[in-house]
């Protein structure tokens, strides 16, 4: 496996961060659209629940991609001050 350039890590992490905000706007409408019922109110909190889940699954991974980045950039820094 080729390490990826940690521009292609910034690019992931930014479409893991649309894809939370998708997820959440999503949930919005969709909770939005339900009827003030009883029943609404129990698949609505369902629906929240199921985001809430979702976008902190994105963030822990968004995070671990920042880890290897920033991983990337000091070994990167390593390598320069060895060669100089």
């Amino acid at each position: 496996m080729q390490t990826p350039t940690t521009a292609q890590i910034r690019t992931a992490i930014e479409v893991l961060d649309k894809l939370g905000e998708r997820l959440n706007t999503d949930a919005a409408h969709s909770v939005m659209q339900l009827p003030d019922s009883r029943l609404g109110d129990d698949y609505a909190a369902r629906i929240e629940a199921r985001a809430i889940e979702k976008t902190t699954h994105i963030q822990t991974v968004a995070a671990q991609l920042k880890n290897w980045r920033d991983e990337l950039l000091e070994q990167r820094k390593q390598c320069v001050s060895n060669h100089v």
